[in-house]
């Protein structure tokens, strides 16, 4: 018997998270992990991130969430993550579509790393002028 399962990848900065959404009872997984045990003492500020598309769309307890993500750091898994979760849930019910457009959950976050300049220490930082 096939478990019906949806699928989301969300994107944000160099991450890249690939959800499914399972009928289930609110069970959060990445990497294999339980989702406290990824995100470790930061939980509490990324935890509320990554429910938001949950929380609009009164979904939480009805979804268990498996992701895999690789790439950035905590802050761009965790935007991924719910991006993720944002196009998943699209998949499962295209009316909830209003209401995650509404919040900003399926505009993809365009801000990217900016590259290292040559004659430069790094992307901005230059040489001290010296008028003499």
């Amino acid at each position: 018997m096939a478990e019906t399962q949806y699928y989301g990848t969300g994107r944000r900065k160099r991450a890249i998270a690939c959800v499914r959404l399972v009928p289930g009872k609110g069970k959060m997984v990445v990497n294999k992990q339980d989702i406290k045990d990824y995100f470790g003492g930061r939980f509490l500020t990324f935890g509320p991130i990554i429910k938001q598309p949950l929380i609009a769309t009164s979904t939480i307890d009805k979804y268990d969430i498996l992701v895999k993500v690789k790439g950035g750091g905590v802050t761009g898994q965790a935007g991924a993550i719910r991006h993720g979760i944002a196009r998943a849930l699209l998949e499962v019910n295209a009316e909830l579509r209003a209401i995650l457009k509404r919040n900003g959950f399926l505009t993809r976050d365009p801000r990217e790393h900016e590259r290292k300049k040559y004659g430069l220490y790094g992307r901005r930082r230059r040489f001290q002028y010296s008028k003499r």
